[in-house]
């Protein structure tokens, strides 16, 4: 489970896919993370090949948290040049500029996400591999009771919430 307007992206027995399917971003949002995109690849004295250039579409627009391999697939879809090794060096370096962000999913496996300025963290359904996220006004409440009970302040937090979704319940 995405978000209600992404739908489900479940693959064979319900596990979670990557599909090309296409956020409901405004084209600044797209044009934003180009453009940043492109500032790195600068910034390193790298070229805008047209893999690079696939490659940066591929993550700007995707509606799924993508892993490596299945960025590799949708890339090859488009342009069958690309290799692995491109993806990775290409994700390493959006990583570097903090324009992508690698999250677990509690997976093995790492997958990517731009990122967007706001914060989110992510549901993961064990039964059918769905993600959901939520805001971050759910940290935020457990920050200020943290700091008001503990006198802890917060400075980073990685969470991905495992459980059983509304649909593998029902």
């Amino acid at each position: 489970m995405e978000s209600p307007s992404a739908g489900p992206a479940h693959g064979e027995h319900g596990r979670h896919r990557a599909s090309e399917v296409i956020r409901g971003e405004t084209t600044s949002g797209l044009e934003g993370f180009r453009v940043g995109a492109l500032g790195a690849l600068r910034a390193e004295g790298y070229r805008l090949t047209q893999q690079r250039s696939v490659l940066i579409d591929l993550i700007g627009q995707s509606a799924d948290h993508l892993n490596a391999d299945d960025l590799h697939r949708l890339a090859r879809a488009r342009d069958g040049r690309i290799s692995l090794s491109t993806v990775y060096r290409t994700l390493a370096l959006l990583k570097r500029h903090k324009l992508v962000a690698e999250i677990h999913l509690s997976e093995d496996h790492h997958h990517y996400e731009p990122l967007t300025g706001e914060a989110h963290y992510h549901l993961v359904c064990r039964q059918c591999g769905g993600v959901e996220e939520f805001g971050a006004q759910v940290i935020e409440t457990l920050s200020d009771a943290l700091r008001r009970d503990y006198g802890f302040t917060i400075n980073n937090v990685e969470l991905d919430v495992t459980g059983t979704c509304r649909s593998c319940t029902a």
